[in-house]
């Protein structure tokens, strides 16, 4: 995993809601990962978008034990993570989270909330994602990660991340993030503090993946707590 500096990643997430990691993951991991699809023993559902009025398109949850690039990813991730997250956390006056990724997860466990939720998503032309929150249950670890594994213009066309944000006695603010393959995003779960002229306050968050044009996109999302 390329090295990342993290002042700025924080300051970007501070500004803008989300921060872009450039040339995360190396073309034959991406194309790894996007193999990985057929493999569904790698896997402990998937969801049919349509099915469920979240889009078109589907995903599947990997499964306990993540494959090895998966699980590399999310413990490299979160101590990093977990530092902006208690910032934010003491900002809102509310439960900070460990250190150790392992002991977030066992309270998770504890909470009733033990299947795993990293996942690979795919795209084929006329998909789409409709705008959501990951939160699977009481526990939720507010920043994720997103990983685009295919490569635009050459793999698909359309099929852009937006992230839309709530302003308070406004309207929402629209945000395309522009990611070539092996590109990562961080960006919130469900809100943001944000400082405004009466001090600090929530901004809610929703993602989701405009019309797929054409080809195929394959995602690897990072969530960092589990699921009921």
């Amino acid at each position: 995993m390329k090295r990342i500096d993290w002042t700025k990643t924080e300051a970007e997430l501070d500004a803008h809601g989300c921060a872009i990691l450039p040339g995360l993951l190396d073309g034959a991991t991406c194309k790894a990962l996007r193999t990985g699809w057929g493999a569904r023993d790698l896997y402990r559902s998937e969801v049919v978008m349509a099915r469920h009025g979240y889009g078109r398109g589907a995903y599947r949850y990997y499964a306990y034990p993540l494959p090895e690039p998966v699980a590399r990813l999310r413990e490299a991730f979160y101590p990093h993570l977990a530092r902006i997250a208690n910032r934010w956390a003491e900002i809102f006056g509310t439960s900070t989270f460990p250190e150790d990724h392992a002991e977030f997860l066992a309270r998770c466990h504890a909470a009733g909330q033990s299947r795993p939720t990293p996942l690979l998503l795919r795209y084929e032309p006329g998909d789409w994602n409709a705008l959501h929150q990951d939160l699977y249950g009481e526990r939720v670890f507010p920043l994720q990660v997103a990983i685009l594994l295919s490569e635009p213009g050459r793999d698909f066309t359309g099929g852009e991340l937006v992230l839309t944000e709530q302003r308070p006695r406004q309207q929402s603010r629209a945000e395309v993030v522009p990611l070539t393959q092996g590109d990562a995003v961080i960006f919130p779960v469900r809100d943001r503090p944000v400082q405004g002229a009466r001090g600090w306050h929530r901004r809610a968050m929703r993602h989701g993946v405009s019309r797929l044009r054409s080809g195929l996109r394959f995602t690897l999302g990072i969530i960092f707590h589990d699921a009921r």
